[in-house]
């Protein structure tokens, strides 16, 4: 059993980026008390009363009983695995033989806890040297692996930032995303994307900073468009002096630092001056930088007079399903909010998924001083200690009860509860459109995942194909993928080929990844040889979690017509793929929506009714098919346009390509350079100009 004492143990957590931490209480979930440092007597046979096989669960009782006779008295992680060895849990304790024991009693146990240790098969353990590291180390567990009993955060997407640099010729302002590594000053998290482009391009209009970068600002002999439009004070060829852009990046610094009232009164008393000395069109230009101002402000909706800075978590719960609502304050402003759906069993409390959740949403991101909720979260004080210890503050963990914290929290608590409920009416209506598709092209049920496929190309040029997902919940944007066509025997233009292409390569890797059982009645393989049929590839086997999204089709989009769809269908079936419905979509006359002719093996060829809901799932997914295919191509031929011969090159990295170009000047005088002359730029060495000039003289 590996021990990780502390400083070992943050080194390992640290080494697992993308993970976080969740929380279940140190309480075991079954009312075991672990307070005592005793472990618990297991000399009592097991009692279970719950809806499942008796063996079963006796069974995985019995081995965890193993595992627990060995087990220290030790703060610690554990992990539940199945007979696949798949992790089924991961969770944290302050004593592990006291924890792990709680499961072997066998006595009141939920019926989640009681399928968990029924389908468990083995566990691992992991000693650390405090219950601070314990956490840490358990969420970093659950964001790596994903076990489908614990609560899962389902969006982990990192947040935009805008950031003012100070590494740069002239400050520069900018939206980030990721890793801080470069200098400057970071404001933020925002919301989303939507946000920070808002808020940039009033900061733009009022404080006129560059957003360009520093290759186009170094390469400028007159001021680009935006300094025309008034969007930039032109620093890049002297138009303003750097003392005075130096004066405006400051003054944003201090706006987005909390500080506008004191920027707004400065720009109004600039404003009057310009006004009594006559100088106009000067005063024009201060009132409407302070009208930009206004209007950050004004889409910033509540704002906060004693917050300065934190988060606000506030949790929704209706008909089994999980909101939880999260607002961002910084600097006394409100950068927006975003709500999340978590994976929890119906049958955890809302504190229990709430305090989960918070304790995964800080695993890349810095946590507040102060992060307010509005559930009781049991162990805040062990969250706040982990939370502060992945920053240079203390970090305050708060159930508020009066006050304007507590009206915070109401108003995410609003907020939550909205959009829980939008997203209930959208599912709603998602399940009637589903077996309303399902209808129409004559399946046995509803469709729970639905793919539809798209090419997107130039007479061929940069050809890609795009598949989208669609389930109960709407679109499944996790899911979308992009295959770049790379077959160098398809004609430019061969649609049918590009989609022989895209679907070979998809199913014969789903088959690889989540292979399918036979089906009782299919056809056997002696037989289906015999009648020159593939053999199928069966069903897909039943996961564990009834509620998984399923990772096979029940029915495939194919946009166009009988051509398409035939070329589909031979391809699934050269790998023995036969029972997946294929339903294609030809445009109607004119390309106009609504007079679509349907395509369905072994059905004549038919309309659906002009104003059938159906219709207009099918169109808005096959929108979205057209809309993923065409902005992945477009950015596939956006790189190949800007791609650099420099980037192809073994041992030029950006620093030596930025060497070479600012000694040369394009590529094209590099491609012509001798190689004495590329040993003379600086930077670069005798073999990294043998590189170059055997790179460009290759086939001399």
């Amino acid at each position: 059993m590996p021990t990780l004492p502390t400083g070992i143990a943050a080194a390992y957590i640290g080494a697992m980026s993308r993970a976080t931490r969740s929380a279940f209480d140190d309480v075991p979930p079954d009312g075991f008390d672990e307070d005592e440092n005793e472990a618990p007597s297991l000399d009592e046979a097991p009692e279970i009363d719950f809806d499942f096989e008796p063996g079963a669960v006796k069974a995985g009782t019995e081995i965890i009983r193993r595992f627990w006779t060995t087990l220290p008295t030790s703060p610690g992680v554990y992990r539940m695995f199945d007979h696949k060895g798949d992790v089924l849990y991961v969770g944290k304790a302050k004593n592990l033989k006291a924890r792990v024991g709680s499961y072997a009693r066998g006595q009141a146990h939920s019926n989640r806890i009681a399928r968990m240790i029924a389908q468990t098969a083995a566990m691992e353990f992991v000693t650390t040297a405090t219950e601070t590291e314990a956490l840490l180390l358990e969420a970093n567990l659950i964001k790596q692996l994903k076990p489908r009993f614990n609560v899962l955060m389902r969006d982990d997407k990192s947040f935009p930032y805008i950031l003012l640099t100070s590494d740069g010729p002239a400050p520069q302002i900018v939206k980030h995303r990721g890793a801080r590594r470069r200098k400057g000053n970071y404001y933020g998290p925002f919301a989303n994307v939507w946000a920070v482009n808002r808020t940039v391009n009033a900061l733009q209009r009022a404080f006129l900073l560059r957003t360009c970068s520093d290759s186009y600002y170094e390469n400028r002999t007159r001021p680009c468009l935006l300094y025309q439009i008034k969007r930039c004070s032109g620093p890049c060829t002297g138009e303003i002096s750097s003392d005075d852009y130096v004066a405006l990046a400051d003054n944003a610094r201090a706006f987005l630092s909390g500080k506008s009232n004191a920027v707004k009164d400065r720009m109004r008393e600039e404003m009057q001056a310009a006004s009594e000395n006559l100088e106009f069109e000067r005063a024009a230009r201060f009132r409407d930088r302070i009208a930009a101002l206004s209007a950050i402000q004004g889409t910033q909706g509540v704002n906060t007079q004693g917050v300065e800075e934190a988060d606000v978590f506030a949790l929704d719960e209706q008909a089994g399903q999980f909101c939880i609502e999260v607002f961002f304050f910084r600097n006394f402003q409100n950068w927006g909010n975003r709500a999340y759906f978590p994976k929890a069993d119906r049958s955890m409390s809302a504190d229990e998924v709430l305090a989960s959740f918070i304790s995964q949403f800080y695993d890349d991101k810095p946590a507040p001083r102060l992060v307010l909720v509005s559930h009781t979260i049991e162990d805040a004080e062990l969250m706040a200690a982990a939370l502060s210890s992945r920053v240079e503050h203390r970090v305050e963990v708060h159930q508020p009860q009066r006050g304007e914290r507590k009206n915070l929290v109401d108003y995410a608590q609003r907020n939550a509860k909205e959009a829980l409920g939008r997203r209930l009416a959208d599912t709603a209506s998602q399940g009637k459109l589903l077996a309303a598709l399902g209808q129409s092209f004559g399946l046995d049920k509803p469709p729970r995942r639905i793919e539809v496929y798209d090419n997107s190309h130039i007479s061929g040029t940069a050809a890609v194909g795009g598949m989208i997902v669609a389930g109960p919940t709407g679109f499944m944007k996790t899911h979308y993928r992009t295959f770049n066509i790379k077959s160098e025997e398809l004609s430019p233009g061969d649609d049918f080929g590009m989609m022989r292409e895209v679907l070979t390569r998809r199913f014969k890797r789903l088959a690889k990844e989540a292979p399918r059982t036979p089906r009782e009645g299919d056809v056997g393989e002696p037989q289906a040889a015999a009648e020159g049929q593939a053999v199928p590839a069966a069903t897909e086997a039943l996961p564990d979690d009834p509620d998984a999204f399923p990772a096979w089709p029940d029915l495939v989009l194919i946009d166009g017509g009988a051509g398409q769809l035939e070329a589909a269908r031979a391809s699934l079936a050269e790998i023995g793929v036969i029972d997946v419905p294929l339903v294609g979509i030809a445009k109607g006359r004119d390309r106009d929506a609504g007079r679509e002719t349907f395509f369905v093996p072994g059905r004549t060829p038919f309309k659906l009714p002009p104003r059938d809901p159906a219709l207009y799932f099918v169109q808005r997914l096959r929108d979205e098919a057209h809309r993923f295919a065409i902005g992945t191509h477009r950015a596939r031929r956006k790189r190949e346009m800007t791609k650099n011969p420099l980037d192809e090159i073994a041992g030029i990295g950006p620093t030596r390509k930025r060497a070479l170009l600012h000694h040369f000047g394009t590529v094209k005088a590099i491609e012509r350079a001798a190689l004495e002359d590329l040993a003379k730029a600086p930077g670069v060495n005798a073999a990294t100009a043998r590189a170059v000039y055997d790179f460009f003289h290759a086939n001399a």
